[in-house]
């Protein structure tokens, strides 16, 4: 009978960083690409009033592909790419404070809690200036009036209109508030990403070691794995998507107060309103965790120092 093996989670001394930084600005930039639209249209679900632009994510995809065709799916999306530095800095912090904390404590549990909210924390400081940016450009076309900044369309080379548009949002944005209107939201997105990048590791990691337990000995660890993101997405997804919408709506809106923000909400919308862009969440949160998971789990065994690659089961 063949033995069955347990997972085994690769960690920070275990790799060849060279080779883990080089892959994973790759692996970074495919995920962002594949689902970009679907975080575009959670977006606008987000910050649209009631359903006034679109009944839903199947809905606002069709109306925003046929009115503004592939490129409308993709709009803000190469300001996005300055999140690599981000992402970067989130793995590190992930895997140095789980190496910090299995000091005091081996319960991985805890390890990956604490570790996932301080890569969230870190992450943060470096993205909301970006997602303040891109997220005006995501409303502009058939979202521009759920905003207050507008850009003119511009005849020229894409990367041209590009770069225009991008330095319109910027100035607009800095005339209205300075510098700390690319900053806005921060407290948001802090109550929406710390909490849930501290609820996906615990859930991924115990899905995987149920899912193990499950499976035939002979499956690939790499499947179980890839089942086990998603399952860990959609319920940090749903734990903490009403400050997700709360983050949306500070951000692109211009408001301060994330507490008026939650009151208004409930008052014009009730409680439904803090499920907005759930499905939509869930849909790009689940195809990312897969590919994030069997990305960075193929980028850590491909990153192992050579003398532990015979060490570990796939």
């Amino acid at each position: 009978m063949q033995q069955k093996h347990n997972i085994q989670i690769i960690e920070w001394e275990d790799l060849d960083k060279r080779k883990f930084y080089s892959f994973g600005v790759f692996m970074t930039m495919a995920i962002r690409a594949t689902v970009y639209p679907a975080t575009l249209i959670r977006t606008r679900l987000q910050v649209q009033n009631g359903r006034s632009l679109y009944t839903g994510t199947y809905d606002a995809f069709r109306k925003i592909l046929r009115a503004e065709g592939l490129r409308g799916l993709y709009r803000g999306f190469m300001v996005t790419t300055l999140t690599l530095i981000s992402v970067q800095a989130y793995i590190t912090t992930y895997e140095l404070v789980r190496k910090y904390v299995s000091n005091y404590s081996k319960d991985n549990t805890l390890k990956s809690l604490v570790a996932g909210g301080s890569a969230s924390l870190v992450a943060q400081s470096i993205t909301v200036p970006i997602d303040v940016i891109s997220q005006q450009l995501m409303m502009q076309g058939q979202g521009e009036h759920l905003t207050r900044f507008k850009v003119k369309p511009k005849m020229g080379a894409t990367r041209s209109v590009f770069f225009s548009q991008t330095r319109d949002i910027i100035g607009q944005i800095f005339a209205a508030d300075g510098i700390r209107g690319f900053n806005r939201g921060y407290v948001a997105s802090l109550l929406t990403y710390i909490p849930n990048s501290a609820v996906w590791w615990p859930f991924y990691h115990f899905y995987a070691e149920q899912l193990s337990k499950m499976a035939p000995s002979n499956c690939p660890h790499l499947v179980l794995q890839a089942v086990a993101g998603p399952l860990a997405a959609a319920t940090a997804s749903t734990v903490t998507n009403p400050m997700d919408v709360i983050r949306a709506r500070v951000q692109v809106e211009g408001r301060t107060s994330v507490i008026e923000t939650f009151n208004q909400l409930i008052r014009e919308e009730g409680f439904w309103g803090m499920t907005k862009g759930l499905s939509a969440r869930i849909i790009s949160s689940a195809p990312t965790a897969i590919v994030m998971v069997v990305g960075y789990e193929t980028l850590k065994k491909l990153s192992l120092r050579p003398e532990l690659v015979d060490s570990r089961h796939w």
